[in-house]
């Protein structure tokens, strides 16, 4: 087997300065393919590319901003090359009842979640179909292959990701171009401790007891590990998945099937 199979591939991780990027850029890193790196928070990128042993280029970026997402994908075109491969990660969760989500928190999480993977997918496409080779990942999440409560407009952002992902693959299909979404259940990030604290917050109980009620989702009762998801992530991305497109691959231990 070659040990990397992705050599001189350019990969964009968007979000991936930590959590379940970090996790995905170290897999395609080990892979072979030079990265780029783009979140908000430099310092973040910046301690993640001095941990990995590869070829990282980082660009701050905001991927609800359309001048900044051309701006940082133009960057990283003429810092490493034609990109092949995005991996779609940036993302937010918030949550509320539907009857106290107000409108910022709808645009909020439409922006960020299904309009940021929009932008970015723009951005990246001229250069995959000018080499007649691409991966588009979208990382969506199981809100968006099923209904949670008090997360409406997180889920309705993410069965939108899961709905571009499906149309933008038939549309690509000729093209040597795939398009798939990871499904991850709750999984063991930042994003994940975040939600805890609102449980606790809100419920008044234990964070020991509001993991356990996360991980009950789970039939395997546990949270996913990003390294898990990270694993799915790269194996959509090699030469031989060329016949897997239009898929949505939940990563949560049998919770969706």
């Amino acid at each position: 087997m070659n040990p990397q199979p992705l050599a001189g591939k350019h990969a964009v991780v968007t979000g991936g300065g930590r959590g379940i990027g970090a996790a995905i850029a170290a897999e395609l890193a080990q892979a072979g393919a030079r990265l780029t790196l783009m979140g908000r928070n430099r310092s973040s990128l910046e301690a993640r590319a001095q941990q990995m042993n590869a070829e990282v280029h980082i660009e701050t970026c905001d991927v609800t901003s359309p001048d900044e997402v051309k701006r940082a994908f133009r960057a990283a075109q003429e810092a490493l090359g034609p990109i092949t491969i995005l991996v779609n990660n940036a993302g937010q969760a918030e949550s509320q009842p539907f009857s106290k989500t107000d409108l910022g928190l709808w645009q909020r999480m439409l922006s960020v979640n299904l309009t940021g993977t929009f932008l970015c997918t723009q951005a990246a496409l001229p250069g995959m179909l000018e080499a007649g080779w691409g991966r588009i990942v979208n990382i969506a999440s199981t809100a968006g292959l099923k209904g949670y409560p008090y997360v409406s407009a997180y889920s309705a952002a993410k069965h939108g990701v899961v709905g571009l992902t499906r149309s933008l693959a038939l549309e690509l299909a000729r093209q040597n171009i795939t398009v798939n979404a990871v499904c991850p259940g709750f999984s063991e990030t930042e994003l994940l401790e975040a939600s805890i604290a609102r449980i606790v917050q809100k419920t008044g109980r234990t964070p020991a007891e509001a993991r356990a009620e996360l991980a009950r989702h789970n039939p395997q009762g546990r949270l996913v590990e990003p390294t898990e998801v990270a694993q799915a992530v790269l194996w959509l991305c090699l030469p031989g998945s060329a016949a897997l497109t239009g898929q949505a691959i939940a990563v949560a231990g049998g919770e969706v099937m």
